[in-house]
């Protein structure tokens, strides 16, 4: 007896050491787990994976990288937000994410211009980026953005009444001129009657819409600035008769009357004179832009015949637009025995022209002035748009294009033969057979 109770210790102990080795394994294991994370893409197009121009660009940002979303609490773009960033910061360590309700910091709702829809800043080397819409394509290109160290300066032309970029007032372009410092953009004011020439280190001219014509030395500075070859950003308002010679150089014209749009009441939007773009033509300033833009009071734009510059379209009315030459009040209609034109009518062009240095000179002419000044440029898009219009013509506009991955086979097309089959199976065939199986059982257990 005593060899078989000795054997049956030995088998005890030995199952009691398995079972501690095995209880070590399991907690060294979960102990890895919550140090180190393995996860693998089986999606057919790897649509949970980073595409390879964002890693490459993660890779070269050491600094870290701050992204506050002032979205409000339970929303469910929280979430979406939350799991795109998981995705970069499997990629870079140093990347935070942080959401704030912007209804607790009121100072910071109104020195962002912080709608209800909420906005993401983006943060690193202490410049800032802003986004109304967030994916891969647009944060990988704010980063983009705010990974380039070159400096660029803007000369905003003054003197004649222009919106300034250090004002205050709701006309004013100081709240712009603010986003573009983040952009590592210094704006200087330009009055040529003090300094009659546009200084060297000025990569854009800005003209914002001049109350007052500007003197015959001052066209000539401009004229030489602009046969030279460089880049200007032209702002005009409806009716405005100081830059007719500066237009007809551009080779472009101004309709008659204010653009009245009927889709702005689908908008939300009851004054007929907003123009409200969600739609981009192909351009390389507007690639991957999806935000909506506001525009309050438009003038309609149209091309010269035999102009020197290359035109392409870039903000366009919708097909229920009309250029109203009346009085905008009560009920309003298109007259079509006047000026009066009817839509899609373009409100800005960008032209380019290849100059004898065998640069492209770039040139943006908008038929509003008011949609980048403080009182609107909180708008939904507003603010990213000229953004872009400023990297596009200071030829800083890096973009990197990353297609939308969307999964394949969502949906199911199934011929009308085979559709009718299936409803006579479901419908008719299935159930006779579990009626007639149900008969048989019945019958074979009463003939027992």
């Amino acid at each position: 007896m005593k060899p078989l109770f000795r054997s049956h210790q030995q088998r005890r102990f030995k199952n009691t050491l398995i079972t501690l080795l095995l209880l070590c394994v399991f907690i060294a294991l979960a102990n890895l787990s919550t140090r180190y994370s393995s996860q693998s893409d089986i999606s057919n197009n790897a649509s949970n994976t980073l595409s390879t121009a964002t890693l490459d660009l993660l890779s070269s940002l050491p600094d870290p990288i701050t992204i506050t979303a002032y979205i409000k609490q339970g929303l469910p773009i929280r979430a979406q937000i939350g799991q795109l960033v998981d995705r970069y910061k499997r990629s870079k360590a140093n990347l935070s994410l942080v959401f704030i309700d912007p209804d607790l910091q009121p100072e910071k709702t109104r020195e962002f211009n912080i709608g209800p829809e909420g906005i993401i800043l983006v943060e690193y080397q202490e410049h800032l980026e802003k986004l109304n819409y967030i994916d891969e394509s647009s944060l990988t290109n704010a980063l983009l953005q705010l990974a380039s160290t070159q400096q660029h300066w803007l000369s905003f032309l003054s003197g004649h009444g222009e919106r300034s970029p250090s004002g205050t007032a709701n006309f004013d372009l100081g709240l712009f001129a603010k986003a573009l410092t983040r952009r590592n953009i210094k704006a200087q004011t330009l009055n040529l009657a003090v300094i009659p020439a546009i200084p060297d280190n000025s990569s854009l001219l800005v003209i914002s819409t001049p109350t007052s014509p500007l003197l015959a030395d001052e066209w000539a500075v401009i004229k030489r600035y602009l046969d030279n070859g460089d880049n200007l950003l032209l702002l005009t308002d409806p009716n405005n008769l100081f830059l007719s010679s500066l237009q007809d150089y551009l080779g472009i014209q101004t309709l008659p009357g204010v653009i009245v749009d009927n889709d702005t009441k689908l908008k939300g939007i009851n004054d007929p004179r907003f123009v409200v773009a969600s739609h981009y033509p192909t351009h390389a300033m507007s690639l991957g832009f999806q935000a909506t833009s506001v525009f309050p009071i438009t003038t309609a734009l149209t091309i010269i015949p035999n102009s020197q510059f290359k035109a392409e379209p870039l903000l366009r009315s919708s097909i229920n637009s009309w250029t109203e030459t009346g009085a905008i009040s009560g009920k309003i209609r298109y007259d079509a025995n006047s000026q009066e034109h009817l839509g899609p009518l373009t409100f800005a062009y960008a032209l380019t022209r290849t100059t004898a240095k065998n640069n492209e000179q770039r040139i943006i002419v908008m038929g509003d002035g008011d949609f980048l000044s403080n009182a609107y440029l909180g708008h939904v898009g507003n603010s990213e748009l000229g953004l872009r219009m400023i990297s596009w013509l200071s030829h800083d506009s890096h973009f990197l294009t990353i297609p939308a991955k969307k999964a394949v086979d969502q949906h199911l097309i199934l011929s009308q033969t085979t559709v009718s089959l299936m409803g006579f199976g479901f419908l008719i065939a299935i159930p006779l057979l579990l009626i007639s199986c149900g008969f048989f059982i019945w019958r074979m257990r009463k003939s027992r």
